[in-house]
């Protein structure tokens, strides 16, 4: 299991594409999350070369600066981190690491015709013989259009309210328990 967070082709509150900025809290919140369920990586996917480059810059200082002495357990959840300039790049990379094409599940906290349930989705990740890399969104979700060229889309996060706007970080959480965590139900 790999995952991805995309800052292209997103949407924002108004519903145009744009490209999201990268910030430090998900990079932080989510490298752990990841380290904590073992995922095999984790990208973050920006076309900017300058947001790279500020993505360096901290990455260098929790990995080989002050931050990684200081905070040696960042610096383990930050050695899972990867960085992308394309979705294309995520598969090229996962492909030539594990010698098969991954299969991308994207999340939204919209709802699709398609939606696969999260314990489905946990079946098949136990089940087959098969790399996936989850794909998240930031500002207000991956476009339509990019989500439905995914193999799968997983069903949101519900909560039973009628409120639907987790933070990416709070979200990333979430549904790697849900996919990655104890089989504490059955279906």
């Amino acid at each position: 299991m790999y995952i991805a967070l995309l800052h292209y082709p997103m949407y924002n509150k108004r519903m145009d594409t744009v490209t999201t900025s990268i910030t430090n809290l998900d990079l932080h919140d989510i490298s752990r999350a990841a380290r904590t369920y073992n995922v095999e990586g984790f990208f973050v996917v920006h076309p900017s070369q300058n947001q790279h480059n500020l993505l360096n810059e901290i990455l260098a200082y929790w990995r080989q600066g002050y931050g990684a002495q200081y905070n040696p357990d960042r610096q383990e959840a930050f050695s899972i981190l990867k960085t992308a300039l394309d979705l294309d790049s995520v598969i090229a990379d996962i492909e030539r690491e594990t010698g098969n094409k991954p299969l991308t599940v994207a999340t939204d906290a919209r709802v699709y015709p398609h939606n696969i349930p999260c314990y489905k989705m946990k079946k098949l990740i136990f089940g087959e013989e098969q790399v996936f890399v989850l794909l998240f969104g930031t500002g207000w979700g991956i476009s339509q259009e990019f989500i439905e060229k995914c193999d799968y889309i997983l069903e949101p996060v519900q909560a039973g309210s009628d409120y639907n706007h987790l933070s990416v970080r709070s979200a990333v959480s979430i549904i790697l328990d849900r996919l990655l965590g104890e089989f504490w139900f059955q279906n």
